[in-house]
């Protein structure tokens, strides 16, 4: 999201030509979990946000892309499934 997303680049301060390397932020992600470290993390910026007026809540972002796919909502069981949803883009 760094490279494609220019209010996450603004919000987490790095410019377009300093972020780290794929292989970089996934050292760094791992090594957060296994120390255990990511929660620590978490709720100390929840700390120091919420004592400027802030608040931050965790959560998920989601790619909301379109994507072509066959018109049936049906899965193998000829069942309707529950998760898919269908939508237009330009009137298709």
């Amino acid at each position: 999201m760094l490279y494609e997303v220019e209010s996450v680049r603004r919000f987490s301060g790095i410019r377009l030509d300093k972020i780290p390397d794929e292989t970089t932020i996934l050292n760094f992600c791992r090594r957060l979990e296994h120390h255990g470290l990511g929660k620590v993390l978490f709720e100390r910026i929840k700390e120091h946000l919420t004592r400027h007026g802030l608040m931050l809540k965790k959560g998920t972002i989601l790619d909301a892309s379109i994507i072509a796919a066959p018109s049936s909502t049906k899965n193998r069981r000829r069942e309707r499934d529950p998760e898919m949803k269908q939508t237009k883009k330009e009137n298709q």
